[in-house]
């Protein structure tokens, strides 16, 4: 659960009701204060995690004054207003996911309503569209009590020792930072860069209209630095993070041109999304993400004049680009 990775930098496993398990946080131990990044899922079995890790670092939760939010998805954001609750800490997040945070967990179950809605636009059978509606609005009880924000503004902050860069890498969510260190060239990624899986790039009511791009973008950007260790969200540190960046890439290539050969004959996402992942298996909480990220390689096709998409009978249809320029 707890994993030293220098003199004051601390990897913490939080459990989180998800198939991925656990998400690591990541806790700076000073003298006279200590500071996290990210606090894990809004239940008991997470609460319980931090308490017993406070207990073996020998920590008083009132050493806690700051709480670094990396984006505002359920599993970093959602245990802050309770971690705030308990240590009096300030919680910082980007001005762009305290809006989303906002527009997500505190407007009732909106966002549930508009992703159910979204869900039937796009092809999703009603009963699905339901239950895939249902499970967002059961997942915004988890960001219970909310946190009291304060936007992050600061290029660098003070983490241990060392001054860390926040650096902004909108793709995973809109407003999602990674810390980066110059010095031992560290990378606190967040689920920005994971090991073994790809992070989930979505589209999402609310949100950017084009999140792969800006992800492709973020992708480029960070693989310009110089960086020995990267420290993500979920699996194990990565130490060689230009071959996962291109991996990554390949990943997204790959995927783009065969939703590109599905969608060529004319079909709704719903039936891209059932053609590209193992469908009769994916549970509602799945279902959710497999369609908002369809969406996310759709629109970015879109963009890219590679598709194009009607309206008829209230229900969206892509379709090749039949007036696209061959060179």
């Amino acid at each position: 659960m707890i994993k030293q990775l220098r003199e004051n930098l601390f990897r913490l496993a939080i459990p989180v009701p998800f198939p991925m398990k656990y998400v690591y946080c990541y806790l700076f131990k000073m003298e006279q204060e200590v500071i996290l990044i990210d606090t894990g899922f809004s239940d008991q079995p997470a609460k319980e995690a931090w308490l017993h890790i406070f207990s073996e670092l020998n920590i008083d939760p009132k050493q806690v004054t700051k709480i670094y939010l990396t984006h505002f998805h359920p599993d970093h954001s959602g245990l802050s207003g309770w971690m705030q609750q308990l240590t009096g800490a300030k919680v910082y997040m980007s001005q762009t996911d305290m809006a989303m945070f906002t527009h997500v967990f505190m407007n009732g179950n909106n966002q549930a309503k508009q992703i159910g809605e979204m869900a039937v636009e796009n092809g999703v059978p009603i009963k699905l569209a339901d239950n895939i509606a249902e499970h967002m609005n059961e997942l915004t009880k988890h960001i219970a009590p909310l946190p009291n924000f304060t936007e992050l503004t600061e290029k660098k902050i003070l983490l241990g020792d060392k001054r860390w860069e926040v650096i902004a890498v909108p793709g995973h969510s809109d407003g999602h930072v990674c810390f980066y260190e110059p010095e031992e060239e560290l990378l606190i990624a967040g689920d920005h860069i994971l090991d073994k899986i790809t992070p989930n790039i979505s589209l999402w009511p609310g949100g950017s209209d084009n999140p792969l791009k800006n992800y492709f973008h973020s992708l480029k950007l960070v693989s310009k630095f110089s960086v020995k260790e990267v420290f993500p969200a979920h699996g194990e540190i990565i130490l060689n993070l230009k071959d996962r960046i291109d991996k990554l890439l390949c990943h997204h290539d790959e995927r783009l041109k065969k939703m590109e050969l599905l969608a060529a004959r004319g079909c709704t996402a719903y039936e891209v999304a059932v053609q590209t992942f193992n469908a009769k298996k994916l549970t509602a909480h799945q279902w959710r993400f497999a369609m908002a990220e369809t969406l996310a390689h759709l629109e970015y096709l879109v963009r890219s004049d590679k598709l194009r998409k009607k309206t008829e009978d209230n229900v969206v249809y892509y379709e090749g680009n039949k007036h696209k320029i061959v060179v």
